[in-house]
């Protein structure tokens, strides 16, 4: 019996082990941990993206995700890594305009984050009022794949200027300040926020200037990407009055991409990311009016769409990031088991009704198989192992243990038993045989015959 319960505890915990194997591995695939390293393709030193990618890694660490940022040339080298799997790179700053989803597949935005001023800074006793006057001058602006660059020959195209005309010079960000400081460049085209290090040195310069678009409006009919935009007069600081008046600007867009397999819990981690680092108000924008969930050139993510409508989740407001998979996988654990719980408070009740009956019955045939042995008339030695069985039956009986609702079913049963050993009873007595002629017996009778 002792060995009969420890192979029933050892099948049942096997079962359960694999059974917790099984749905272990199951959450794993379909609720997998996020990776605890993730890479982002910012730019150069001294550009907007590197200072965005600065500060996204210092949210990223506080979540326990350790965000590596990916130097590159710019806008374009991003796309060119993102669209590349083996590069390691999950997440890129992309400007408006270089690409979109049709020559891009596999990515999506997670919405615009900020506009990008265009900054033409120069240095020169009479101003620039177009931009044909940079004809014949040394530009920087920015290495080739990047974003500054692609914009660049882009507006300036428009405008006659390419490097026929012109010397394009690879330099960007603080390099490109420098250069101009140093008088090695006439004039440097930037694409930054106003609080990037290199745009805010050059404007708070008094002997460089910062060019005036009088004719943006009409380039943002020709290159729907870009936006006009005004720096108000002295709104960089208003005491020493920087700008002096107001300057019209172009402007393009930002947008976060990401490659479409990247984690759910790291795509929600960013998000909140970057309602943080772009939500506040700034030269060029009010409070929370970016991040966007709009996207001209790329197609937006639907984690994103909800987040701009309702927010983080639950899960994600209130708990940490480590914790918010441990919770999803409970919370899929508690569904499955609804889902098939439900189901069987309505099967489990007949399920255990046949396990019981089920036992009645092998009980039932054991004793209809020795109620037929005992109508074969057997001999002495198989009414003893009859005899010895039927002993067996009604012990193993005895030692069933059912609820009272099977009660009845029970007794009916050894009620049954006692039925068989009554007929075993007779077949096992001595059987009376008939007395021989000679015998003392024959003798007796035939002397009281006389």
């Amino acid at each position: 019996m002792w060995e009969f319960k420890r192979s029933r505890v050892l099948a049942w915990g096997a079962i359960a082990l694999g059974t917790l194997g099984i749905v272990s591995l199951a959450l794993s695939y379909f609720i997998p941990a996020p990776p605890p390293t993730v890479t982002i393709a910012t730019a150069f030193k001294g550009a907007s993206f590197e200072y965005y990618g600065r500060l996204y890694r210092e949210k990223f660490a506080r979540a326990n995700v350790d965000l590596i940022l990916r130097e590159t040339n710019g806008a374009v080298e991003n796309l060119r890594l993102l669209g590349d799997p083996r590069s390691g790179v999950d997440i890129g700053f992309v400007t408006g305009g270089v690409s979109d989803g049709e020559h891009a597949p596999g990515l999506l935005s997670l919405g615009t984050i900020d506009y990008l001023p265009i900054w033409i800074f120069y240095v020169s006793a009479e101003p620039f009022e177009r931009l044909s006057q940079l004809k014949g001058k040394r530009i920087a602006v920015g290495p080739k794949g990047s974003g500054t660059r692609f914009t660049a020959e882009k507006v300036l195209g428009r405008a006659g200027i390419t490097p026929d005309s012109a010397t394009f010079l690879p330099l960007a960000g603080n390099s490109a300040a420098e250069a101009l400081r140093g008088n090695t460049v006439d004039a440097v085209w930037i694409l930054g926020a106003p609080d990037v290090p290199a745009v805010q040195s050059l404007l708070r310069n008094p002997h460089i200037r910062l060019m005036n678009f009088p004719t943006a409006e009409a380039f943002t009919c020709i290159f729907p990407n870009l936006v006009r935009l005004v720096l108000p007069q002295g709104v960089i600081d208003i005491d020493e009055n920087i700008p002096p008046t107001d300057v019209q600007m172009l402007a393009t867009t930002n947008r976060v991409l990401i490659r479409d397999d990247l984690h759910p819990a790291i795509v929600g981690l960013l998000l909140e990311t970057m309602a943080a680092v772009h939500g506040g108000s700034g030269v060029f924008q009010k409070a929370g009016e970016f991040p966007k969930p709009t996207d001209s050139d790329y197609p937006v993510a639907t984690s994103a769409a909800d987040f701009y409508k309702s927010g983080p989740s639950l899960l994600e407001k209130y708990f940490p990031l480590w914790l918010v998979v441990h919770a999803k996988r409970l919370i899929a654990v508690a569904v499955a088991a609804v889902a098939v719980g439900l189901p069987l408070f309505h099967y489990l009740p007949l399920l255990y009704k046949w396990s019981v009956r089920r036992r009645l019955l092998y009980w039932y045939s054991q004793l209809k198989s020795l109620e037929d042995s005992i109508d074969a008339n057997p001999d002495g030695e198989a009414l003893i192992k009859m005899q010895t069985e039927i002993d067996r039956i009604e012990t193993a009986v005895s030692h069933i243990r059912f609820p009272l609702a099977f009660a009845d079913q029970l007794y009916d049963l050894r009620g049954h038993i006692d039925i068989v050993r009554r007929r075993l009873l007779p077949a096992s007595a001595p059987r009376e045989r008939a007395p021989a002629s000679g015998s003392p017996s024959s003798v007796t009778s035939s002397a009281t015959a006389a």
